[in-house]
């Protein structure tokens, strides 16, 4: 069984306005639940925008330098995927560095997924924590640019 690619035209989300963390949830489980049919398996919006608040309280996934890496373990989702969200404003997220976050790279999990889960987030983790990725990121005009560098970069399996 291949290992379908981490991100898609479809989870890419430009110039977001979220006022909190949780309202960038509601948007990114929006899109997964559209993009990954998740409706269809029994998963509600409400259920993926809990599993990440609830995950948020066990520490801030904001990894410093503008970017966030929230995350999410479900029952009833078949893999790894990924929606990422460049923000039109900056979100307070009580990052390592305490600031404000522009970049956001959802993951959503399957339940069981201990080590495809920790793989995908170290792979998104190893790309945006080079400064040069980062600012083609938010230099980018459009969601086809984002994702045109986002598969740039994890077909390059960036180090």
């Amino acid at each position: 069984m291949t290992t379908p690619p981490l991100f898609s035209a479809d989870s890419v989300l430009f110039d977001v306005n979220a006022g909190s963390q949780k309202q960038l949830f509601q948007e990114i489980a929006t899109k997964l639940i559209k993009t990954q049919n998740l409706e269809s398996k029994g998963i509600a919006c409400r259920d993926i925008v809990a599993a990440a608040v609830e995950r948020e309280r066990l520490g801030s996934t904001g990894v410093g330098n503008g970017v966030a890496l929230p995350h999410a373990r479900l029952d009833g989702v078949e893999h790894v995927s990924a929606i990422f969200a460049k923000l039109s404003q900056p979100l307070e997220f009580d990052s390592v560095d305490d600031r404000d976050v522009d970049l956001v790279v959802f993951l959503l999990a399957p339940g069981d997924a201990g080590g495809a889960h920790l793989r995908a987030l170290a792979k998104v983790s190893r790309l945006l924590r080079r400064q040069e990725i980062r600012a083609r990121l938010r230099a980018a005009p459009n969601a086809e640019a984002l994702f045109t560098i986002l598969t740039d970069l994890s077909d390059a399996k960036a180090a």
